[in-house]
């Protein structure tokens, strides 16, 4: 959320706080990172890709992430909900932190995928986005690609989940639950990668 975000999503959420803040001055205001769980938007597009295709292109390889677990923000919300704030910004992210890169072949691993990566360079990737961006099931949107150039991590010594009380959920913990079904024979798939 920033208010002078190259990102039109950005913006809108920074808008969006400052207009909670204008009617709410008490509010307490949760910043989730990338949010993942069984029927996000964003791993299961990936493993979804590495199940088509031996090749993955990689936008913003080396943009940092810190997934947070679904179950965890909502535990956060609860919190936040439950008792005053000892903050009234909390930024929810998970126990790592990961390059798009590493997040990409996290999943792979995951889903017992062996894959190809190649870096997309970020004049390519913009003129991608540019160019076909606009259009439905786009691989990616400008706006999309204005995001990833800034990493979204939490700030440094900012308020987050252990403040109230969550302990974060790694992505290993909870995902090998849906992204079984990525895997070439499902849960019936042997360790061995494909």
């Amino acid at each position: 959320a920033d208010r002078d975000s190259a990102s039109a999503y950005g913006r809108s959420k920074g808008d969006g706080e400052a207009a909670v803040r204008a009617a709410f001055p008490e509010a307490t205001i949760l910043r989730p990172s990338i949010v993942f769980g069984r029927e996000d938007r964003f791993i299961n597009r990936f493993a979804a890709l590495m199940r088509m295709t031996p090749v993955v292109p990689v936008i913003a390889p080396e943009t940092k992430l810190q997934p947070v677990y679904v179950g965890d923000v909502a535990d956060a919300v609860v919190a936040a909900l439950a008792a005053p704030a000892a903050s009234d910004l909390f930024e929810l992210g998970g126990p790592q932190v990961l390059t798009m890169a590493a997040l990409q072949q996290w999943i792979a691993a995951a889903t017992g995928r062996k894959r190809l990566f190649v870096e997309v360079p970020d004049a390519v990737a913009g003129a991608l986005a540019a160019g076909l961006g606009w259009l439905p099931g786009a691989p990616i949107t400008r706006d999309q690609w204005r995001m990833l150039q800034v990493d979204n991590v939490v700030a440094p010594g900012a308020a987050g989940l252990a403040q109230l009380g969550i302990t974060p959920t790694s992505l290993a913990a909870v995902a090998e639950g849906w992204l079984v079904q990525y895997r070439r024979h499902g849960r019936f798939a042997g360790a061995a990668a494909r």
